[in-house]
């Protein structure tokens, strides 16, 4: 592809894991708010639930999380005091017929937590939370907390879902990003989390980071495809130090252009899919059997905070501090300072800080925005189906946009509006052209592809 091509339509755009995205997020949304949205959720609804854990032992320069570094145990619990606090104000206010039927621990790092307390924080949520039998449990993993108690405790609350941050095995992009991780420690984690039952492991695998290559990303594709996951998610490092400061300590001369970047994803997904894994959306890649393959084939898959999912419940529960939850009339988000949270939960408050409530035509680009960031494509019958008359004039933004096309980045065939092969690689480019709040604000965003 053509290096002007891709500047052109490789630049920065939102990632798209909620419409509005969180910068367009304001402070009219509080913990009032909040509890009347709980409280209108109904027994038939289900929940899926995310404990945000802010901590880590080390702090990793590429990342991009809100979480800081401890190297002393005692915030964790502390912090757990508040998590179960917090709990205890939600679950007062949701219907008790509400199921959860999916549970997902991040940070940070959550695999830092004590065996002990990591039962602790299972049996908190049990007791004020109705568990489906078959709730998806999934866990990110960081291969240098772990031992053996660690394992038998994720084992104890149920892991199905064990999700290990890799990035890179080359050992100079390891130092260049503070996360060194040898293969060993990562082939051991997975060895261990099967042998206890985990029935999915995900890798992440990163590109664009700084004296990547190529070839570098490939030999490390290589080693991943030894580990047999289930899924693997190939993200774009989002340098964005403006917004985490920490990245700073990242030499950006050492950084791959655009141009590298595009040719780096090009050949970890080429290796990808040439070893049986479907490309599904901008970044994932699974097996057939996976249940993200099943979910994609079948257009059941969705999108939000934690990225692509085959998570269909009604309402996303987000616990702990930055925490942002989703529910059918909006997006809230918790204090991101662990301090303040702490105070606030404790007290019997919701520690909401921001959020956003949804308009009518937010609902439409938003849909709209989903389907092409998880099948390239949307159906005017089905849009029409969803919103009535009030999605019109949106077709209509599609019609024009499909019109004005003159690099063959998307087509309008029969009432399909989809996105070519050729303009897949920059979908988020594509998905900003229906964002009625891209570009205003103060919001800076990491680059497309």
């Amino acid at each position: 592809m053509q290096k002007d091509f891709v500047q052109k339509h490789g630049g920065p755009a939102p990632r798209y894991t909620s419409y509005p995205t969180a910068p367009h997020f304001h402070p009219g949304i509080d913990g009032n708010v909040y509890a009347r949205w709980l409280g209108q959720l109904t027994q038939e609804q289900t929940l899926s639930l995310y404990i945000h854990i802010p901590w880590c032992d080390r702090l990793c320069w590429f990342c991009g999380c809100n979480t800081k570094q401890t190297r002393r145990y005692e915030p964790l619990k502390t912090y757990l005091t508040a998590l179960e606090n917090e709990m205890e104000t939600i679950s007062g206010l949701i219907d008790p017929g509400c199921r959860v039927t999916a549970l997902h621990l991040g940070g940070g790092s959550p695999t830092m937590l004590q065996p002990d307390d990591m039962l602790a924080l299972n049996a908190m949520l049990r007791s004020r939370f109705s568990f489906d039998a078959d709730t998806e449990i999934s866990v990110e993993m960081d291969p240098n907390d772990l031992t053996a108690d660690k394992y038998d405790a994720l084992a104890e609350i149920g892991m199905s879902r064990a999700s290990i941050g890799v990035q890179d095995f080359a050992e100079a992009v390891q130092k260049a990003i503070n996360r060194e991780q040898t293969f060993e420690q990562t082939r051991d984690v997975v060895e261990q989390v099967r042998a206890r039952g985990v029935r999915s492991v995900n890798c992440d695998v990163l590109y664009g980071l700084p004296h990547q290559t190529r070839q570098s990303v490939e030999r490390t594709i290589s080693q991943v495809l030894s580990l047999d996951p289930d899924r693997i998610a190939l993200f774009g490092y989002a340098h964005v130090p403006w917004m985490k400061t920490h990245q700073k300590m990242i030499d950006e001369t050492a950084l791959p252009d655009l141009t590298e970047r595009f040719a780096q994803m090009n050949r970890a997904a080429s290796a990808l899919t040439s070893a049986g894994y479907t490309a599904i959306g901008i970044d994932h890649f699974a097996l057939p059997g996976d249940s993200l393959a099943i979910a994609a084939a079948s257009g059941a898959m969705r999108r939000n905070f934690q990225g692509y999912t085959s998570d269909t419940a009604d309402a996303l529960i987000g616990i702990g501090a930055s925490s942002i939850g989703q529910l059918p009339q909006g997006y809230v988000q918790n204090q991101p300072s662990t301090g303040e949270y702490q105070r606030r939960a404790n007290q019997g408050e919701l520690p909401v800080v921001r959020g956003f409530e949804l308009s009518t035509e937010d609902r439409i680009r938003a849909r709209i925005i989903e389907f092409l960031m998880c099948d390239f494509a949307f159906s005017f019958a089905t849009i029409r189906h969803e919103f009535g008359a009030d999605a019109e004039h949106m077709l209509d933004e599609a019609e024009y946009l499909a019109s004005c096309d003159t690099d063959g980045m998307v087509e309008l065939i029969g009432g399909l509006f989809q996105i070519t092969a050729k303009g897949r690689p920059f979908v988020r480019s594509v998905a900003s052209a229906f964002d009625g709040y891209f570009g205003t604000g103060v919001a800076r965003h990491s680059l497309a592809v």
